[in-house]
């Protein structure tokens, strides 16, 4: 069974602009005008379905420039935050079972493929 895809979600610039178009620029390798139209859409996503991992990566890298992220799981859109223990106690409503779920807990076994 396939995992989940995981998207970022840019919230908001967070007063840093410049720096956050630059980060979107890093993140997605858009053009400076496409990275400014995607800062100006918020709330975004600003991936495609990716692994967890990857998915904090981009959104780490986004939040160090000063925006605020989410990260977004694609079987049940329930939002991802970085946690010890479940990092979202609802159950999966996505159609697998909620058991094999990363957004229920970070320590939901490695990649299958």
């Amino acid at each position: 069974m396939e995992e989940p895809g995981f998207r970022v979600l840019l919230m908001d610039a967070g007063g840093r602009e410049t720096e956050v178009t630059r980060a979107i620029r890093t993140v997605t390798g858009l053009s400076l005008w496409n990275s400014k139209l995607l800062l100006h859409s918020t709330p975004v996503a600003v991936t495609e379905p990716d692994w967890l991992e990857a998915a904090q990566e981009a959104a780490g890298v986004l939040e160090a420039a000063g925006a605020h992220t989410a990260v977004l799981c694609d079987w049940c859109d329930r939002t991802i935050t970085p946690e010890t223990g479940p990092l979202d106690p609802t159950p999966c409503s996505g159609p697998w079972p909620p058991a094999t779920c990363r957004a229920s807990g970070p320590s939901q076994g490695g990649r299958t493929t």
